[in-house]
């Protein structure tokens, strides 16, 4: 069973979104996400200053299996990537839920976002 912790919310495409104290919002790929691709070995990260509307795709995860696109979980724009990923991908294996991806200030969180128990729900149908 996936861990789905409840401080933050969840995309149906596996994201999830932190609100920050700086009131930007992190973003990563969910436990259940990282267990389907298998250990990552690289991550395209999106540009610095890129507009993204929801469900946009906008980076890329590579695993031993396979790739797979990362979907902007709101509307906003990407203010930050985190660079301690370009040498260790894997370390979202580990720690999928402390290892945002991303930060993003966003304009508008789309009502499909999912909390916790939703979502939990979401995986127990897949």
């Amino acid at each position: 069973m996936s861990q789905v912790p409840n401080d933050r919310l969840y995309s149906e495409t596996h994201q999830w979104l932190l609100k920050q104290d700086d009131g930007n919002y992190a973003v990563g790929i969910t436990d259940y996400a990282q267990d389907l691709l298998g250990d990552l070995v690289f991550i395209e990260m999106p540009e610095i200053g890129r507009q993204v509307t929801a469900q946009e795709q906008c980076a890329v995860v590579e695993s031993v299996k396979t790739a797979s696109d990362v979907f902007a979980p709101a509307a906003g724009e990407i203010v930050s990537v985190n660079e301690d990923l370009d040498d260790e991908p894997e370390a979202v294996n580990d720690e999928p839920y402390d290892k945002a991806l991303f930060t993003m200030s966003v304009t508008e969180i789309p009502e499909s976002l999912m909390d916790a128990d939703a979502y939990s729900a979401l995986l127990d149908d897949l």
